[in-house]
């Protein structure tokens, strides 16, 4: 039997609308025919070609065979990044283009998808390729909103789908590390958190322009409300080396700005640091500043605290350096990137990048933890080869779909805190504002037809 022919056993035909239906697991991953994992990328801009494609192309048995991209051009220079990269291999791929993710997700023989694409267009393709049974790369954060976030981790779950959120920090020593010795008591019972993000500037141009050929604009809103096109509120058409900041990620429109574009990072190493990976915060309490005058409306200033079970409190302030430091009885510990950045647009916080690892007192860092001691998933090196091992095995990866839901859950209670201006109540268990009818309409937002993680679900669930 051929591998396509093996493909198809137990795969019904694609429904109405291009989307996809259940293959079921058997088919896939591990007992798949051929051992080389057929992956398809959907997106093609600064994250995909910096780091999720590369990450992908640096594993080991596995293909790209398919690309889509809503802007044709993006498209093209993903195809020539990927033909070039197998060209320097001395092999070739027949790799196939697409402008509609969902013609990419109809194809049987692709057996897991890498999602890059913007904020806003995260939990839907998520959802649809779990129900299409492929496994799951995503860039994080995880959802736009709660509510989003929420459906997405239970059509990973419900599917049986291997996930891995682009949480890249798991896979650094100095974070391992840190978290390792705080859960371990190294520093005493914590007191306390801080965690510095930055905030984003104002501006953006605002005069409507027309919408270029090549980019399917109608589309790339998504779920989010009809308006009229401008470069700065989508990405740069003539940024061919895909370098440059988008402008989506300073429009709440499409995202909430730095408290989920690096709060993802960093509330995440609080999380496992803490042992709070399906938990979340009881209390919050924050205020922001919102740009207005330009295009740009998310974030500039910000102080948010957020309150665990446990009493311990991790404030979330731009004024902190960039990082996590965790304060004990018996001292702190900080932990970040250093200077290091994961692209060359990264921003960066006030003052000089401090240790990637530093304590009160170095001793703190050193020595074994000894017998018995709580060890935390390791895996070192390139972050993608986590998935692709995982994929292989059908392990629960490094950052699993709940994991990342609840730290992206994290932020976006610190952003509802930060818009609300006073102190709310969380029931993580539930998920919901208690008493509070007006925080709780926050945790979703309307989604224009047809699109939406909601409406994708549904669909596909009554479908399953």
């Amino acid at each position: 039997m051929t591998r396509r022919q093996a493909m198809k056993v137990g795969a019904t035909s694609v429904l109405a609308a291009g989307f996809p239906t259940i293959i079921p697991a058997r088919v896939l991953g591990q007992e798949a025919p051929s051992k080389t994992i057929q992956v398809g990328q959907i997106g093609f801009g600064r994250i995909g070609k910096s780091m999720d494609v590369p990450g992908v192309l640096a594993c080991k048995g596995v293909r790209y065979v398919a690309l889509a991209d809503l802007d044709t051009q993006r498209m093209a220079l993903g195809k020539q990044f990927i033909d070039a990269e197998y060209a320097k291999r001395k092999t070739s791929v027949d790799l196939k283009t697409y402008q509609d993710y969902r013609e990419l997700l109809a194809r049987t023989d692709v057996d897991a998808v890498a999602i890059s694409t913007p904020d806003h267009w995260h939990s839907q393709p998520a959802v649809e390729a779990a129900f299409a049974g492929k496994d799951v790369y995503m860039q994080k954060p995880a959802s736009l909103t709660i509510t989003e976030g929420r459906l997405f981790s239970d059509a990973i779950r419900r599917n049986g789908r291997v996930f891995l959120l682009g949480s890249q920090q798991r896979s650094s020593e100095q974070f391992h590390r840190a978290c390792e010795l705080v859960r371990n008591g190294r520093i005493g019972k914590v007191r306390s958190i801080e965690i510095g993000l930055p905030g984003d500037p104002a501006g953006g141009r605002t005069e409507e322009m027309p919408v270029p050929s090549n980019l399917n604009y109608e589309m790339w809103l998504g779920s989010t409300p009809q308006v009229f096109y401008t470069e700065d509120r989508v990405h740069k058409q003539d940024d061919a080396k895909l370098a440059s900041r988008p402008g989506w990620l300073r429009c709440e429109q499409f995202g909430a700005g730095m408290i989920t574009g690096w709060g993802s990072h960093h509330l995440d190493i609080a999380h496992w640091a803490m042992g709070w990976e399906a938990t979340g915060p009881v209390a919050i309490e924050g205020k922001g500043q919102f740009h207005t005058g330009g295009l740009w409306d998310v974030h500039g200033e910000y102080d948010v605290t957020l309150t665990y079970a446990d009493g311990t409190p991790m404030r979330v302030w731009d004024k902190y350096p960039n990082g996590v430091r965790f304060i004990g009885e018996k001292g702190w510990i900080f932990v970040s990137r250093g200077a290091a950045k994961m692209t060359a647009s990264d921003p960066t916080s006030p003052g000089k990048p401090l240790k990637a690892l530093d304590a009160s007192d170095p001793a703190l860092l050193e020595g074994d933890l000894g017998e018995g001691a709580v060890r935390l998933y390791k895996h070192r090196g390139n972050h993608h080869q986590n998935w692709i091992d995982c994929i292989r095995t059908r392990a629960e990866t490094l950052v699993p779909a709940e994991t990342a839901h609840r730290s992206c859950s994290a932020c976006l209670l610190a952003h509802i805190g930060m818009k609300l201006g006073r102190k709310l109540a969380w029931d993580p268990a539930a998920e919901r504002f208690v008493g509070d009818d007006a925080a709780n309409a926050l945790l979703a937002r309307e989604e224009r037809a047809p699109y939406g993680t909601r409406r994708a679900f549904e669909r596909l669930s009554k479908r399953a």
